[in-house]
């Protein structure tokens, strides 16, 4: 991948983080409902089902909570999702042009280290980020479950009293404040490891795949690729890394859940949520909502490219578009 000048690069950084910032709120928006099935469809275990798939699961959602319900926990990724889609794409700058040292283009394994940089850097925000929302977003599903061990029956109506007094709205901010309160700052870092362990292989992977699938568009060295040809990109590349990192989302997910049933597992660690997931539910569980987040995440790349494109940062900045996302 062709690579620019470091002060060219870093001149357009304020451009690139607005871009990164609008891609993110408009991404998170559209796709949202998706995320929160996935993160559902995740947390429930084989011998509880209360959701069959996404379908199932959002139908369900809008019944018992309405529509609103399938947006719970958006606003603290709508507030954190530009300081987050800042820290990786000016990371990944940085580490670019670190492994450079005046090289024209970054062979892969350069690129990959680049994209593995960016990840680390970018947990500061993703982990407290994710822990806040998947608090918010497994609320209802643990009501649903707890009202179908009250009513047998699928379609019961009792349960309200305890759906009522349950599912109590609750901020991020009260969430924040009780996990500050009694685990300190740590307990904002809850599923550090695990989150890690997902984010690292998913930049390594998706950065260099979406550099080259760009590339293979591109008419000339000179310019850029077309509209359509860098949209399919990184729907392709994020989808791509999505599956690859799915059995580390469902880890992580598991281990930053704080409300369980009575009967679901308490894990010690990433190993030891592993090791039981496998032995009670078979290795097929570490795929749970796999097709849900390659849903979620090909549109959020797929819609960076295009905002990437029309340059809106660059645009607000009154600078000429200039697509530096694209290595």
């Amino acid at each position: 991948s062709t690579l620019q000048p470091s002060s060219t690069i870093f001149s357009h950084l304020p451009a690139k983080l607005i871009n990164g910032g609008v891609a993110g709120m408009v991404g998170v928006t559209c796709v949202f409902p998706i995320d929160l099935a996935k993160t559902r469809l995740q947390n429930q275990r084989s011998n509880e089902r209360v959701y069959k798939n996404m379908m199932d699961c959002l139908i369900k959602t809008v019944r018992s909570e309405g529509y609103f319900g399938m947006y719970r926990g958006a606003a603290v990724n709508l507030t954190l999702v530009t300081p987050e889609k800042a820290i990786k794409l000016a990371a990944n700058d940085f580490f670019r042009h670190q492994l450079s040292r005046g090289e024209s283009k970054l062979s892969v394994f350069k690129e990959m280290l680049a994209g593995c940089g960016a990840g680390v850097c970018q947990v500061i925000i993703t982990t407290p980020m994710e822990m806040l929302k998947i608090q918010l977003q497994d609320a209802g599903r643990l009501v649903a479950q707890r009202n179908l061990a009250v009513v047998p029956s699928p379609t019961g109506g009792g349960g309200t009293m305890l759906s009522c007094s349950y599912i109590r709205p609750v901020s991020a901010m009260q969430i924040t404040q009780e996990l500050l309160r009694t685990r300190g700052i740590q307990g904002l870092y809850q599923g550090l490891g695990a989150t890690l362990m997902r984010d690292i292989p998913f930049s390594v992977v998706y950065f260099p795949l979406f550099a080259h699938l760009n590339q293979l568009g591109k008419p000339s060295e000179t310019e850029n690729a077309p509209f359509y040809w860098s949209f399919a990109s990184g729907c392709a590349a994020g989808c791509t890394a999505a599956i690859a990192v799915s059995p580390c989302d469902v880890v992580k997910t598991r281990l930053q859940s704080l409300n369980k049933s009575s009967n679901e597992e308490i894990y010690s660690g990433v190993v030891d949520c592993v090791r039981k997931i496998i032995h009670k539910e078979g290795p097929s569980a570490l795929m749970k909502g796999a097709g849900c987040r390659a849903l979620v995440i090909a549109p959020l790349f797929g819609i960076a490219q295009v905002v990437y494109f029309i340059g809106v940062g660059e645009f607000i900045l009154g600078q000429n578009p200039f697509n530096l996302y694209s290595p």
